[in-house]
């Protein structure tokens, strides 16, 4: 399916607006996944010339997203990846989650970025970090763009390689995500060490609920930016 290349107007944007000059794209993978971790890229690119077929990593074949990757790791100009685990997930909640890895992501660059793209409508970093939030900037933004294949590539092998010691719940084609043999997985065995205990998909398993966490805070003021997904058969 055609679509429409990535650019540099973003980024161009706010070095006017702003004086930016080292402006990094963020993006994640794993919100919704049952397990796993959430990991987010922050990637910096300047304003060259992107690889050929550059856009959303979701766009994208896993055969041409894995070529892709190799290629634009070094292509960018630094690149760097921040993970929060399962049990940071269920402790904080996703949107504080989000906001941990990507701070470990961006903290983790050569030099600090001066302004920071980041995908989607809603900003969990805030302050002090200078933020344009860009809808679907994965597929309109270079350096988000960057930041999606790299992050999408590396989760997913981190996911495979987590699955090896639980075959049965097919880590390696589902990233973490519900399929239908995860999900019969979760029925019959329950719970892996690596899968998100405070989500609502345990609500279906009668046999595993009481592994359910409840967080000891209750913030109703942080609304989460993404809901947990349980069972829908």
């Amino acid at each position: 399916m055609p679509y429409e290349a990535p650019t540099h107007t973003v980024e161009r944007s706010l070095r006017a607006t702003t004086g930016a000059k080292i402006i990094a794209g963020v993006d994640e993978v794993g919100r919704g996944a049952w397990a796993g971790p959430v990991t987010v890229c922050a990637a910096v690119t300047g304003l060259r010339r992107p690889p050929e077929g550059l856009t959303d990593s979701k766009l994208l074949t896993v055969k041409r997203r894995t070529a892709l990757a190799v290629e634009l790791e070094k292509w960018v100009t630094s690149y760097a990846l921040g993970h929060a685990s399962p049990e940071e997930i269920d402790d904080l909640g996703m949107t504080a989650a989000l906001r941990l890895a990507a701070v470990r992501a961006l903290e983790a660059l050569p030099v600090r970025p001066d302004a920071v793209i980041l995908d989607g409508k809603h900003d969990y970093l805030g302050t002090p970090w200078r933020v344009r939030t860009v809808i679907k900037g994965d597929r309109s933004c270079v350096a988000v763009a960057a930041a999606s294949v790299i992050a999408k590539v590396r989760r997913d092998k981190m996911m495979a390689e987590l699955g090896i010691d639980h075959a049965d719940f097919g880590f390696a084609a589902n990233a973490g995500y519900p399929s239908p043999v995860h999900r019969a997985a979760l029925e019959e065995r329950g719970p892996t060490p690596h899968h998100r205990l405070s989500w609502a998909y345990l609500d279906a398993l009668p046999q595993w609920r009481h592994l359910k966490k409840v967080r000891s805070w209750a913030d109703e003021s942080v609304p989460e930016i993404e809901g947990q997904l349980g069972f829908d058969f």
